[in-house]
């Protein structure tokens, strides 16, 4: 058996500038980091090696790879014409909460699968890959951000290209101010899933309309990143809310009523800035807020809370064992 784990993702500034139809146009880029809440996968050889388990959400047992119903499983089993495995997906989170999920699965789902076939592959070349199977084999109307993100881990600035190349820099700050970023952020749960295509596909129809928009987030990503690097929090949580301003503008979904409401209750109690993690429309709303003053927000604002911290790896083999079969 082989185990692996791949980490989820905050993205703090820079969303939608990592759809294919601006980055190719103006290049793209966001700040984001990686967090200690996992997808694991599982593989194993299966007993009757005529047959191929999936086991996700649902069950799927098939003599035949082609039959898969998970398109992300369908296309990278039939790929690697990998069959007689068993292969077990769980996760930390639900999947259309706004921290990458689907992503996320298919960087460790190839991550794993190329384990079990004896295979390297940088994490350049997994995230690329998973960006292959998603967006290029499934056409999922979504960016490269989370790809990235999940396969190389930690806190970075990750610069989407012109001509589709992706390079990802580490954050270089004060650890004093590493750790204070952490404990500054706070996380609730909305209690609302969602897909998160069709917000998506609007942002792609919306692209050209809204290029400046986009630009502007560029460029609150970039003073961001200044603003870590100058240990300057405040300005950090400032820049924060002005991006969420700028987001919620791209298209007609990414908010709604409830949010706009939990926001506002948010930055009347102590918080500085905030956003709604992912496309939008549900998941988890992120907050930079002072440690003295996060207790009154937790109060005022009576959504469960999602404890987190950064994580460091990206993703990772957690478990090796015999290899007992041919």
């Amino acid at each position: 058996m082989i185990i692996t784990k791949t980490p989820f993702r905050i993205s703090f500034a820079g969303g939608g500038s990592d759809l294919p139809v601006f980055y190719e146009k103006h290049g793209g880029c966001v700040l984001s980091t990686s967090i200690n809440r996992y997808c694991y996968i599982s593989i194993h050889p299966y007993f009757n090696t005529q047959y191929t388990l999936l086991k996700y959400s649902e069950n799927e047992l098939v003599d035949d790879i082609s039959q898969i119903r998970h398109r992300i499983f369908n296309s990278v089993l039939n790929e690697a014409n990998l069959h007689g495995v068993e292969i077990t997906s769980t996760a930390d989170i639900p999947g259309g909460t706004g921290l990458g999920s689907s992503s996320t699965f298919t960087v460790g789902l190839l991550h794993t699968i190329n384990c079990y076939l004896g295979k390297y592959q940088s994490k350049g070349t997994l995230a690329e890959r998973a960006c292959q199977v998603e967006i290029e084999k499934l056409g999922s109307p979504i960016g490269k951000q989370d790809q990235y993100a999940a396969a190389f881990g930690g806190l970075n600035f990750i610069r989407f290209h012109r001509d589709g190349t992706v390079s990802v820099s580490p954050i270089v700050m004060q650890p004093e101010t590493y750790q204070r970023l952490q404990r500054n952020l706070v996380m609730f749960y909305t209690g609302d899933v969602r897909s998160a295509n069709s917000i998506l596909e609007e942002q792609q129809k919306n692209s050209d309309e809204k290029s400046s928009v986009l630009s502007e987030m560029c460029t609150l990503a970039e003073e961001m990143k200044r603003a870590l690097e100058n240990n300057d929090l405040s300005g950090f949580g400032a820049l924060l809310n002005e991006g969420w301003n700028l987001k919620r503008t791209l298209a007609s979904g990414i908010s709604n009523p409830i949010i706009d409401q939990a926001y506002e209750t948010a930055m009347q109690n102590g918080a500085l800035g905030g956003k709604l993690l992912g496309a939008g429309g549900g998941g988890f709303l992120l907050f930079y807020c002072e440690p003295e003053k996060q207790e009154q927000l937790r109060v005022a604002l009576k959504m469960r809370p999602f404890p987190f911290s950064f994580e460091k790896d990206g993703t990772s083999v957690v478990y090796i064992g015999d290899k007992y079969w041919d």
